[in-house]
């Protein structure tokens, strides 16, 4: 019975793990380009009690074994990249990548990191930045003295000379992909960092090969069903109360023996 015990703890703490996970994702509904994450779990090891196979006479063996579970843990948490949703916004440097892809961040420190939030800006110097003030990776400059910007499918980057009715090219918006986006480690702030489970990064111009396409004046919302979170929030509540009630049962069953002596 005392094995009862702490089995049912390790699943009330699996399913505050798997709560708070489903909280974090509920709170991000409205993050643009936030993904996702799942928790995952595991079976603890079982102590055989009996082994499978075991001799059970000269010529017999048991068939089933007995073993008995010690419980659960958090195997990991997973990102789920699937796309979200696309806004129209009209905001000319709102950028949406439709497909495979990732916004190259080049951070203070100079490390890159990599995003799907294309709300991008400007700087005091004409730099297209994101929320936070870092420079879009590769680096483009907005001049001050031009007119309708325009950015087209495979990222290349124009706009109007009012003076002469020319057209100037202002760069060229790559994006990069990863064999393993799941092994992409989260920072905050809608920003991944690469790490050896991901491998390296892979650049290309959108719309090439399998990268997806530049949409100009939308915005990627966040992955997150609000409906889908609910029902895993109340699972995990129900499964947790579940636990505390084989734990409450243990309790019971070791007070009777406690008091048998009586």
């Amino acid at each position: 019975m005392i094995r009862g015990l702490y089995t049912a703890a390790t699943g009330m703490n699996s399913m505050q793990h798997q709560i708070d996970v489903t909280s974090n994702n509920i709170s991000n509904v409205n993050t643009m380009g936030f993904k996702k994450d799942r928790a995952e779990f595991q079976d603890l090891m079982y102590e055989s009690l009996n082994y499978t196979a075991g001799q059970t006479s000269q010529t017999t063996t048991n068939p089933t074994g007995m073993n008995v579970g010690l419980g659960v843990r958090v195997s990991g948490v997973q990102k789920n990249f699937l796309e979200g949703d696309l806004k129209l916004t009209s905001n000319k440097l709102d950028i949406a990548i439709e497909g495979n892809g990732f916004f190259k961040i080049t951070l203070p420190d100079g490390e890159t990191s990599y995003t799907r939030n294309g709300a991008f800006k400007l700087d005091d110097e004409g730099s297209v930045v994101n929320g936070n003030g870092y420079k879009l990776d590769p680096e483009i400059v907005v001049p001050s003295n031009i007119v309708d910007l325009s950015i087209g499918k495979d990222g290349i980057v124009t706009a109007t000379n009012p003076t002469s009715g020319d057209i100037v090219n202002l760069g060229q918006i790559t994006i990069v992909d990863f064999i393993n986006p799941a092994g992409l480690k989260a920072v905050g702030g809608s920003l991944f960092r690469q790490s050896s489970a991901s491998g390296n990064p892979i650049e290309a111009n959108p719309s090439s090969d399998q990268f997806g396409s530049l949409r100009q004046g939308m915005i990627e919302l966040s992955n997150v069903k609000l409906v889908n979170e609910m029902v895993d929030l109340i699972t995990a509540q129900r499964a947790y109360e579940a636990n505390s009630k084989a734990i409450t049962t243990t309790d019971s069953m070791l007070d009777i023996v406690n008091r048998l002596k009586r």
